[in-house]
């Protein structure tokens, strides 16, 4: 995928920027750090109210809207900012209308997949900056659209791999970086959790205090069952893309960033879906690699079964002359014996740590790149070339085969049936991704 950011440029800049502003592109500053900033939220169960709770700690921002097709969480994000500042934000449901709204200079996005690269796209065109959480994009044509939007409107758009701005995991691939475990040629990554069935999903009245229209979005209309809502959309491809998308994100992200590598040269998946037999639909347990010519990267996830004699999760850097495991918000460093020689404390999976060191970090970051042109630790453009690492597998799951990918234009080759899968085949009428 031949996206603005080049290797040759990320590389280069990385260099400059130093240990904090280690991707991303400049943008000049739209407002002065002194100027109230106005946010819209877009989405408030779960993550949503991870946002809420970051922006309520900024300076001069203000949450202006709250945005939910759940009226129950409509209801509930409203009542935290108006308890906390004094002052109630306007309650939308359709972010079409919150983009209208001139006072809006941003806007943050913690839905369900399918909408991430709809609504980036909108609220590029609608002159908001955007802050949207991972995965950013349902598959590889939104993936490639936002970030055309993002650069053809000059808007800043951070995407919610907190990991990029958490200073322990920051020193950690420094470290690498300046050579502290020799030379580094793969990297791997794991994620275990015992999820438990999503069941088998009955046709049922869409609930009351849902707008299911405005739910789906651009995905086309399938009739509403009482397993979806509000999280196991993930493991159906019609609107999610599976624990890759879901957490592999995050840690091939790292991988690549440490590895210094960009697209793939060959992809395969080994697994399946194994536990249950319900409604899911995306593998359960399963191995996918990454052969980028001369680095290589692994992704293991384990969700029937937790693994409890293992760590919960890793991203571990192997190098000639050491080891650096990677967990949470720290890091541990290990000689080439095998002995622990440093680290820096760890807690939480990282992306769930709040405060100092945790997600609070890349909301400022977002904040800095507005008002004062700072760089975006994860710009779209860098970090789609990540998501782009959990597409590629879906596909190979797809298809039962491997991926071939023409490392220039980023485009699967050789393969039609598995290009089919790069994009929807339609969606609801007024709801393309175009730019």
């Amino acid at each position: 995928m031949n996206f603005p950011i080049n290797r040759r440029h990320f590389l280069k800049q990385s260099a400059v920027i130093g240990a904090s502003l280690v991707a991303g592109r400049a943008f000049a500053a739209d407002k002065s750090p002194n100027d109230k900033l106005v946010v819209a939220v877009m989405g408030c169960n779960s993550r949503g109210g991870a946002h809420i709770k970051a922006l309520l700690g900024m300076p001069n921002v203000e949450i202006g809207y709250i945005c939910d097709v759940d009226s129950r969480a409509l209801e509930k994000g409203i009542k935290t900012v108006a308890t906390k500042t004094g002052k109630a934000p306007k309650g939308e449901k359709d972010i079409r209308r919150v983009l209208d709204d001139k006072s809006v200079d941003a806007i943050t996005i913690a839905t369900p997949n399918h909408w991430h690269a709809i609504a980036t796209i909108l609220a590029c065109k609608a002159g908001k900056h955007v802050f949207v959480e991972k995965p950013g994009s349902h598959n590889p044509y939104e993936s490639e659209t936002m970030v055309a939007a993002a650069r053809k409107y000059k808007r800043v758009v951070q995407m919610g791999n907190q990991r990029r701005s958490m200073p322990g995991v920051i020193e950690a691939i420094n470290k690498i970086h300046s050579g502290v475990i020799g030379n580094v040629l793969t990297a791997r990554s794991w994620y275990t959790r015992l999820r438990p069935t999503i069941g088998i999903g009955q046709p049922a009245p869409v609930p009351e205090w849902l707008d299911y229209e405005l739910w789906q979005g651009a995905a086309p209309d399938r009739p509403y069952k009482d397993n979806l809502i509000h999280y196991n959309w993930h493991f159906l491809w019609h609107w999610g893309n599976g624990e890759l998308g879901n957490n592999a994100i995050h840690y091939l992200d790292v991988c690549r960033w440490g590895l210094k590598v960009d697209v793939p040269r060959r992809v395969t998946w080994g697994g399946g879906r194994y536990l249950f037999k319900d409604d899911q639909e995306t593998p359960d347990t399963g191995i996918a690699t990454y052969d980028f010519g001369d680095k290589f990267v692994t992704w293991e996830q384990s969700c029937s079964h937790d693994r409890k004699a293992e760590t919960l999760s890793s991203i571990t850097f192997y190098g000639d002359n050491g080891t650096m495991m990677i967990m949470g918000t720290g890091y541990k460093l290990y000689d080439k014996k095998g002995k622990e020689v440093t680290g820096q404390a760890t807690s939480g999976e990282g992306d769930t740590v709040r405060g100092p060191g945790g997600e609070d970090e890349h909301f400022l970051n977002f904040v800095d790149a507005i008002r004062k042109g700072t760089r975006l630790n994860s710009d779209i453009g860098e970090c789609q070339k990540s998501t782009m690492l959990c597409h590629y597998a879906n596909i190979a799951a797809r298809t039962g085969r491997t991926i071939n990918v023409d490392p220039k234009t980023g485009k699967i080759v050789g393969d039609a049936e598995a290009m089919k899968l790069w994009r929807r085949p339609e969606y609801r009428r007024g709801w393309e991704p175009k730019i």
